[in-house]
């Protein structure tokens, strides 16, 4: 079915690259509903704890392909390609209207979205790595907004997340000039959450969720992501009442059982796997 992804299941891990690697995998309408449907893929099936998104080759994603935004600037946009067997709607829905819009959806997977960075990520490519719940980023990786240098404004989302995940003044920076940073400075930028070194990054995402299958349960980790991307939107009273709610919810469950009794046992805790709603 994917053309331009490659997909990947691996006990607890779904592993989506993109795969267009003599183009630094530039993204294409298809490559973008190649992976909606992917994580949905990986939403609904309950072997997947956490997901992981990564690139083929020296790139993790050089943006949208120049060619497609070349006939746009021109006016010249060919047919539609059909992709109507790619339909799908990843998301936990409960998440609410702020989370349905072009891209937004990443942030409403009910599952971790971990970006495994390992080499350039610009443009769009930068937008769908900010959109993940972490980023892992290999020391030599390069990183640029791009948009102002293509007479563009902040897309999709980009002027929302990244100045929550590095401070206004440091967004406006990466945002105004389009500069390029390396995986160095994003870690001191607080935009990578691990650095690794050169060919380590998509390794470190799946050990990262392998820990998390071993220790946590699937639906707190569901839970938590929903609360902390929801409450980001809400006054405190709200997400304070909200919390209550869905604390008094998480008492009554197994998974609640279970990890007390297995913590009194001295034990490793048997969480139920989830998959979708």
């Amino acid at each position: 079915m994917y053309q331009d992804i490659l997909y990947e299941v691996d006990d607890p891990v779904a592993i989506v690259t993109m795969n267009r690697p003599d183009q630094l995998n530039a993204l294409t309408g298809r490559m973008m509903a190649e992976m909606r449907h992917a994580f949905a893929e990986a939403e609904n099936d309950p072997a997947v704890v956490g997901i992981v998104l990564t690139g083929a080759g020296r790139g993790f994603c050089a943006g949208a392909d120049m060619q497609g935004l070349s006939a746009t600037a021109s006016g010249e946009r060919g047919q539609a390609e059909d992709l109507s067997d790619l339909k799908a709607t990843p998301g936990n829905p409960a998440m609410g209207p702020n989370f349905e819009v072009t891209y937004s959806y990443l942030m409403s997977l009910s599952k971790p979205l971990i970006a495994a960075i390992n080499g350039p990520c610009a443009g769009l490519g930068f937008v769908y790595a900010c959109l993940a719940d972490m980023r892992f980023v290999e020391r030599q990786a390069k990183f640029t907004s791009a948009f102002a240098q293509r007479g563009l404004i902040a897309e999709h989302g980009s002027s929302w997340i990244l100045p929550r995940l590095i401070g206004v003044g440091k967004a406006l920076d990466l945002l105004w000039s389009a500069r390029k940073f390396t995986g160095e400075e994003a870690k001191e930028l607080g935009l990578a959450d691990r650095l690794v070194e050169e060919g380590k990054s998509l390794q470190a995402a799946i050990d990262y969720i392998k820990y998390l299958a071993e220790v946590v349960s699937p639906t707190s980790i569901k839970v938590i992501k929903a609360q902390v991307y929801r409450h980001l939107n809400m006054e405190l009273r709200d997400a304070m009442l909200e919390t209550n709610e869905w604390m008094a919810e998480s008492l009554v469950r197994e998974d609640f059982k279970e990890g007390v009794s297995s913590f009194m046992e001295k034990r490793p805790p048997e969480f139920k796997r989830v998959g979708g709603d």
